[in-house]
């Protein structure tokens, strides 16, 4: 039953079908509404049953469908053009420039069958008065995708210079197709320009600004804007993601993906429109989108990953080197169609291009959460022997063991990876190679430290290693390390008590010249970090520091004064200050710590050891923020940044990013608070923290990116922090923050019902905190956007569930806001206006009893003044709904009806009555309430004349200008009010 019995029934039938999603299944509705428009008899309403289907086809991924509603209607049109209305008449000829993209777009439509059509639409614009400026636009179409560039160039000035009318495409489409013209004659910065004012949305449709977005990604990284193609990218894609006719603006967003280093968000936007792969309704959309999946594949196969499964057409599972082969073949077959058809070798010529490309950026952070790509890169290590001994082919053993030597005596931080791969290849070696103690021993000893925790064992053999190869000291240092890991992993009397023997056994050592500085100094080292880690045990007691400090001032005296020309000591002095601040904050002396934090770090800086000082100057930037100086820490953590960042592992160099995120916004600098959460989070997930240090990132980054009004794209940072952000790891109070702010980007995109819903689930979290406040707040936001959604009844419950929040609270602005806003919705449901009166009564009655109230607390001051401020605009808004629902019922009441004048009358004098009050009530105010006061006192003024009583109305106008005399010329506000005061002005006597 389709329950389509009149033209009104059919033509709501349209509008509902209209507001569905693009597809087969909207098309499917199109093509029954028109059987059943047929069977009214109404030559209209088939027409617009015709009209209908046209457009849906034209708007899905079956637009070569739309030739045969449109044939039907041009031959009705000429054999009756008087069943046309205005409006199908106009939509019958707007309609001739989908037809023209139409035929471009399916190669089996002949070229000479297109030109002929334009000839065609050419004569029927002039026979109907239209302007030749979409005649021209569509010529501008078939000259430039044919490659008759000096036509082109020809048809695009003579669109240009024609006069815009009502069938010029809307000046954002236009604006698009002028920008990729530009883009396609190798001028990206004009394209841009051109493209501004539909970014910016002055210009805007229902595909715009979609599509500009779309086409703007690769222009941008090739300028090297990339800030601005990582924006366009979150905010288009978004736009594109669920408009199946789209395809190749969709094309494009992979496109970006591939040459932006994003290749796992490009697969995961294939696989989110696996029917891309095989729409055949628009072939030329489908020639777009094969030539980008070509690229994405080609790029996944250059960097060895090829065998990667990737999504890919449905029948058969695929890998990238597959696909990337089947999309190519499939791209070129349709653009040997295309030139075919037209004669020419441009769109091949164009697809090989797009297919061709290199990448722009070899990686550009999106913020949001992707699945990591292996990204195959060789050992540092190894990388460096192989470019020492490039002329000998590959590097042996020996090469190998000098690179780790040297990588050991610069105190590289990537020392380790290439002991690691010269253990390795020592294991590959011949059995007849035997290494000597001192190779084995540095082997273990590295191993070792590689082994952390578990290193104790290793550390010992290494140590019996060193002591074959006749270095007691150096095997005296490696036991000491071995006490060391005791203490990290908890057992510090046995680490006190293993690193007694060598503490002493060193100090004989070196007093009989039977051992080095270096070996001595890495015993006192390891003794020194012990006792000061000691300093943190409860058990320790009060000697714990002394004791520490007493063995790094050892270790210094040994140290300060060699650390010339010698690294190794150098970095010994540097980590004994730091050491030494450690004692001090402990002791309570944060003000010498952090001196002694900075000094350890310049020394390590001084050193041409920056690594180690990033450390430091993070401890300096942690006493800063507690001590509130927020302007130090900030220059600790920049510095943090550029000494450890190229070094550090990935983890704590998102740590560091998410640091000094939150110092800037902490200091209002929310802009480049949002790029450090923007590095926070690629670090972290290229680190596989993802769902933990990324998570928290990207919640941080969309906050950012919501206080500067990037509102498109926090929403897709936050959507993908939520994918991972849980109670359990980041606390219900960070998942709650989320979705609130994630329900505030929402509302400004205009999708109030998914901001509802977010806003509701906060809320429920929230419902079970102490501390209520929030949760009212949730609920009071989630009825506004209920409300916004069109859904009354489900926002009213939000709303009452609010007010019985605030009341507990005791918060009764927030529950007058509520009854006012309930009261408002009134009028859309049964309550009518009648509920809504009660309502607006009670929101009076609430905000009069607590200000009686209030006489009680003459001290509350500001608690008075706004409650009688809510007072004030409980009374306006009183008014403004009884005013604008008796104009409503007024227009559909039939003239000469006096009982309704009567009603009328009476309900605007209510109006007038509750609005006046409104008046007093700001006046008590002041001028903290002026411009309050001036807004209901014109109010009152349209009131006073719609009653006819014009000698009031000028009144209260004259009031107006009094009140802003020698007020700011340039506030707004006082010029909008001096304007309408002047306009009331000049109502007759």
């Amino acid at each position: 039953m389709t329950g389509i019995t009149d033209f009104d029934a059919l033509r709501r039938a349209m509008a509902e079908n209209s507001e569905l999603p693009e597809g087969p299944a909207r098309n499917a509705r199109a093509e029954q509404l028109l059987a059943e428009a047929e069977k009214l008899n109404i030559p209209l309403a088939v027409i617009e049953a015709l009209g209908h289907q046209l457009k849906v086809y034209n708007y899905s991924s079956e637009a070569d469908k739309m030739f045969v509603p449109f044939a039907r209607l041009l031959r009705m049109w000429d054999e009756r053009p008087e069943d046309f209305d205005a409006y199908e008449t106009h939509a019958l000829h707007w309609a001739f420039k989908w037809m023209s993209a139409g035929m471009l777009d399916q190669p089996h439509i002949p070229l000479a069958s297109i030109e002929k059509w334009l000839g065609e639409m050419e004569h029927r614009y002039r026979l109907a008065g239209h302007s030749e400026r979409a005649v021209r636009s569509a010529e501008f179409s078939v000259a430039s995708h044919i490659g008759d560039l000096e036509r082109a160039e020809r048809a695009y000035a003579a669109w240009l210079a024609a006069d815009r009318d009502r069938m010029a495409d809307c000046r954002a489409c236009e604006l698009h197709g002028q920008g990729v013209w530009q883009v396609s004659r190798g001028r990206d910065a004009e394209a841009l320009e051109l493209w501004r004012p539909v970014v910016e949305g002055e210009y805007t449709c229902a595909h715009e600004p979609h599509a500009v977005l779309a086409s703007s990604l690769a222009p941008l990284l090739r300028l090297g804007r990339t800030e601005e193609a990582r924006a366009h990218h979150l905010r288009g894609f978004r736009l594109v993601r669920s408009m199946e006719s789209m395809r190749g603006a969709y094309a494009d967003h992979v496109e970006f993906c591939a040459l932006s280093g994003n290749e796992a968000r490009g697969l995961e936007l294939l696989a989110e429109r696996p029917a891309y792969f095989t729409d055949t309704g628009q072939p030329r959309t489908g020639m777009d989108f094969l030539a980008v999946v070509a690229l994405l594949m080609d790029r996944l196969t250059e960097r060895g990953l090829g065998e990667q499964p990737v999504p890919g057409p449905a029948g058969q599972a695929w890998t990238a080197r597959e696909l990337a082969a089947h999309a190519r073949a499939e791209a070129l077959e349709l653009a040997a169609r295309f030139d075919g058809r037209n004669g020419s070798s441009h769109i091949g010529e164009r697809v090989r291009e797009r297919m061709d490309q290199r990448p722009l950026v070899e990686r550009l952070p999106l913020g949001v959460r992707t699945a990591a790509v292996p990204r195959p890169v060789a050992s540092p290590a190894a990388a460096a022997a192989a470019a020492s001994s490039a002329a000998e082919g590959e590097p042996g053993l020996p090469e190998l063991l000098a690179e780790a030597r040297r990588r050991s005596d610069a105190l590289d931080p990537r020392t380790l990876e290439a002991w690691e791969v010269v253990s390795r290849t020592a294991e590959g070696v011949d059995e007849g190679v035997e290494l000597d103690a001192r190779t084995r021993a540095e082997l273990a000893d590295h191993a070792a430290m590689a082994a952390g925790p578990e290193g104790v064992e290793q550390f010992h053999r290494a140590a019996d290693l060193y002591a074959e190869a006749g270095d007691p000291g150096e095997a005296l240092a490696a036991r000491a390390r071995a006490a060391y890991v005791r203490a990290l992993v908890g057992d510090m009397d046995e680490a006190l008590a293993a690193i007694t023997e060598p503490y002493d056994g060193v100090r004989d050592l070196y007093a009989r010249d039977a051992t080095g500085v270096r070996q001595t100094a890495s015993v006192l080292m390891s003794r020194a970090r012990i006792l000061t880690r000691r300093m943190h045990d409860e058990d320790a007691g009060d000697s714990a520091a002394p004791a520490a400090e007493q063995a790094v001032r050892e270790l210094l005296a040994l140290v300060e004064e060699r650390t010339e020309g010698d690294l190794r000591l150098a970095s010994r002095a540097a980590e004994g200050r730091a050491m030494l601040a450690e004692v001090a904050e402990h002791t309570g002396d944060a003000e010498n710590a952090a001196e002694l934090f900075r000094q350890a770090a310049e020394r390590y800086v001084a050193a041409g050891l920056p690594w180690f000082a990033a450390e430091y100057d993070v401890r300096v930037a942690v006493l800063a923020g507690e001590r509130g100086d927020l302007a130090e820490a900030e220059e600790a953590l920049r510095a943090a940044l550029k000494h450890g960042g190229p070094y550090v592992e990935g983890v704590e160099r998102a740590q560091l990013h998410l640091r000094l995120t939150q110092v800037l916004g902490g200091r209002g600098e929310v802009a480049e608070a949002a790029e450090h959460a923007l590095e926070a989070a690629h670090w972290a997930d290229e680190a596989g923290e993802s769902g933990t240090l990324g998570a928290w990132a990207r919640h941080q980054l969309g906050g950012f990116l919501l206080r500067q009004g990037r509102y498109a794209e926090a929403a897709e940072v936050l959507e993908s922090a939520l994918s991972d952000l849980s109670a359990e790891t980041h606390g219900d109070g960070a998942v709650v923050q989320a979705r609130w702010w994630l329900g505030d980007c929402l509302g400004e995109l205009g999708e109030h019902r998914e901001a509802a819903e977010h806003r509701l689930r906060a809320a429920e979290i929230a419902r079970h905190w102490p501390e209520q406040r929030d949760h009212a707040m949730l609920a009071h936001l989630a009825a506004e956007s209920l409300s916004r959604a069109g859904l009354p009844a489900e926002a009213d419950q939000a709303y009452t569930r609010a007010g019985d929040l605030w009341r507990s609270l005791g918060d009764m602005g927030g529950l007058v806001r509520t009854l006012r806003a309930r009261a408002w919705l009134a009028l859309r449901t049964e309550a009518g206006i009648d509920g809504a009166r009660e309502l607006m009564a009670g929101a009076v009655g609430e905000c009069t009893e607590a200000l009686e109230a209030s006489d009680d607390a003459p001290d509350d001051a500001a608690d008075r003044e706004r409650l009688t401020a809510e007072l004030g605009h409980t009374h306006r808004q009183f008014g403004d709904l009884l005013a604008r629902w008796a104009s409503a019922e007024d227009e559909d009441a039939e003239e000469g009806d006096e009982a309704w004048d009567a009603t009328f009358r009476a309900v605007f004098e209510e109006a007038l009555d509750q609005v006046t009050r409104a008046v007093a009530v700001f006046e008590s105010l002041g001028d903290a309430a002026l411009h309050s006061r001036t807004g209901a006192e014109l109010a009152a003024g349209w009131l006073a004349a719609d009653l006819d009583r014009p000698a009031e109305a000028l009144a209260r106008a004259r009031a107006v200008r009094e009140a802003y005399a020698g007020a700011d010329e340039t506030d707004e506000t006082v010029l909008a009010r001096r304007a309408e005061a002047d306009k009331m002005l000049t109502l007759p006597q």
